[in-house]
């Protein structure tokens, strides 16, 4: 048992982490954390949480959906589109690597590569299929990359989160964004959970903390702090930064990981992104 294992039984003992244990499925994981905030936020609709925040605080959502109706990212899908039907030097566009149809793209990641083991998400996807193509890969952040994972994640709105979790390989991949999301990190000595699971809800300098669920679901996702659309894995980089911990690389290890546990939790959702955020 590694030390943030330790740490996590060592809570689980104590009943800090009263639905993440150690020995606990995925889908036992699933069913007590999603009754967790059923319980937390009684008045949220079936499915709402895909709206984080805006879920649980009426004056923020009706600020929220007055955006909506010309929302910032609008124009960052438009040009996904533009990028989506742009040839490749060899003649072949991206429609060339993702065999689904367009609206099916999305909603089939993060899965695990069972020959590769590894954690395969869209944004790693879009630059696989460049590198293939002899393209030079886009930066994992912002800018086209963002874009173009906004116009696919329009185009498969509505699809229902449905990660799976099936062999002992994908499963200890599953346990290692569990164990990122639940330890402590940073000088600030905070984990994912403590400001999305128990203290969810609550204010923290000036912002409401969100609920984990959904929080996959609708990324990429268009920041007012930062005026441009963002990645997921940018987003995790400023959570880390906030605790006062060094950030992992986009698309590294840990984020990927972290990635496919918190896609997992969502489950049953809708896919709702592009989003936009204060």
């Amino acid at each position: 048992m590694n030390k943030v294992t330790k740490i996590i039984a060592t809570s689980v003992v104590f009943g800090l982490l009263p639905f993440a244990t150690v020995q606990a499925s995925p889908d036992e994981d699933l069913k007590a954390l999603q009754g967790f905030f059923e319980k937390k936020f009684p008045d949220v609709k079936d499915g709402d949480f895909i709206n984080g925040v805006y879920a649980i605080d009426e004056k923020s959502r009706e600020q929220w959906e007055e955006m909506e109706e010309m929302p910032p990212y609008e124009l960052a899908v438009d040009e996904g589109k533009e990028l989506w039907a742009k040839k490749f030097g060899n003649g072949k566009t991206y429609a060339d690597c993702f065999k689904q149809d367009l609206a099916d793209i999305r909603v089939a990641y993060p899965y695990h590569d069972e020959d590769k083991d590894d954690i395969m998400t869209l944004e790693g996807a879009i630059n696989s299929c460049r590198k293939d193509n002899d393209e030079k890969p886009l930066k994992w952040k912002k800018g086209k990359l963002a874009k173009l994972s906004a116009y696919i994640a329009f185009e498969g709105r509505g699809k229902k989160i449905d990660v799976k979790v099936e062999t002992d390989k994908a499963k200890a991949w599953y346990e290692e964004g569990k164990t990122f999301f639940y330890a402590k990190r940073g000088q600030l000595n905070m984990a994912c959970a403590d400001c999305h699971v128990y203290y969810s809800g609550n204010m923290i300098r000036g912002d409401l903390l969100s609920p984990t669920l959904g929080h996959t679901s609708h990324f990429p996702v268009y920041r007012s702090k930062w005026g441009s659309l963002g990645t997921l894995h940018r987003r995790y980089g400023g959570c880390n930064k906030q605790v006062r911990a060094k950030p992992f690389k986009a698309q590294s290890r840990q984020y990927k990981a972290l990635e496919y546990f918190e896609a997992y939790m969502s489950n049953g959702l809708e896919l709702n992104g592009p989003g936009s955020r204060k």
